[in-house]
């Protein structure tokens, strides 16, 4: 089994408004392995987004605070590290980002080889162990790497299969369609060489066919380079695609974590298999789940769950539960969690 790569425990993120304290993460757990693909799904609002900004360390400083808890990624806790440090040698490098809107990601009035240049000589493997990426940047980019850096680029773009790649780099960013940005976006995620990848729901805006020429591809990759991922996303179908393991989130809670068979096959949590039963089918029709996703600038006490629950008890609103092993590879937080016969088949 592969080592531990990155791992957060016990994490609180609060963020703070006019209508109060709002307490988005509620002491989070989650790890992944190294060449690993993680998925983190839950309805829109539960936290998804929050924990990838914690652990790239881009939180609004004006508004958000960490409360407590660790991101440990690669053996050094990354709440304890500079932020200068964490810009020059973490951030785009050791860990990249795989944004959800490509068509925001550019800036228009530059071409994609200017703006991929600039990326290289900020954040080119080549670098290092050498200058500084702000002294680099003001220095001449020298023509040795340069031109090392131009042709990684022509050979990861030809990767991720972009007819032309020369003809590529000279257009502008409105010039190439969604799924060409996206797979542009990639490419500049795994140029720097990174250990982790966080792809923050990059196949939402993209239609069905380009979505699984993406997804497909992104498997792909990180089979192939032994890169690490981290994939947030809202539809199951796809993390079913592409994931080797996924954890579930509730409300700023994660509720439970299975390997992608387990996930589908024998899900644990009530709210694991309500999440399962809403997704349309032809004999069952449309289901949502009754109630509304709490507030979290005052959310329930205990499991978060428990207003939308069936099961829920007295103890489900006085405490949340620990971690409970179904099997080796499968936990879930319930104090009463679903028996083997209810799981789907």
């Amino acid at each position: 089994m592969a080592s531990e790569l990155i791992s957060v425990r016990d994490l609180r993120v609060s963020f703070g408004s006019d209508a109060g304290i709002a307490k988005v993460l509620d002491g989070v757990e989650l790890s992944i392995r190294r060449g690993e693909i993680c998925g983190l799904v839950g309805e829109s609002g539960c936290g998804k987004t929050t924990l990838a900004r914690a652990i790239l360390g881009i939180l609004p400083r004006n508004s958000a605070r960490i409360e407590s808890g660790e991101i440990r990624f690669d053996g050094r806790d990354l709440l304890g590290v500079p932020e200068e440090t964490l810009a020059r040698e973490v951030r785009g490098r050791e860990i990249a980002y795989i944004p959800q809107d490509p068509s925001t990601a550019f800036n228009p009035v530059f071409t994609i080889g200017t703006q991929i240049d600039d990326l290289m000589r900020f954040k080119s493997p080549l670098l290092r162990g050498g200058t500084s990426d702000r002294q680099g940047f003001f220095n001449s980019y020298p023509r040795e790497r340069r031109a090392a850096d131009r042709a990684r680029v022509l050979e990861l773009l030809r990767l991720v299969q972009l007819p032309n790649p020369e003809a590529v780099l000279r257009k502008y960013p409105h010039e190439v369609s969604g799924g060409q940005r996206q797979r542009l976006m990639i490419a500049m995620a795994l140029l720097p060489e990174p250990k982790l990848v966080i792809a923050d729901e990059p196949t939402t805006s993209l239609d069905v066919t380009v979505q699984a020429q993406i997804l497909k591809l992104l498997k792909q990759l990180a089979r192939e380079r032994g890169v690490a991922v981290l994939f947030t996303t809202h539809d199951l179908g796809a993390a079913y695609e592409i994931c080797d393991r996924i954890t579930v989130m509730y409300a700023g809670q994660e509720v439970e974590e299975a390997p992608v068979d387990g996930f589908f096959e024998r899900p644990s949590h009530p709210y694991t298999r309500k999440l399962l039963d809403s997704l349309p089918s032809s004999e069952a029709g449309i289901h949502g789940i009754a109630g509304e996703i709490p507030r979290l600038i005052d959310p329930p006490s205990g499991c978060r769950f428990h207003p939308r629950c069936e099961r829920a008890s007295a103890i489900c609103r006085a405490e949340r539960p620990a971690p409970e092993a179904i099997d080796a590879v499968h936990s879930v937080r319930c104090h009463h969690k679903l028996a083997a016969p209810e799981a789907v088949s």
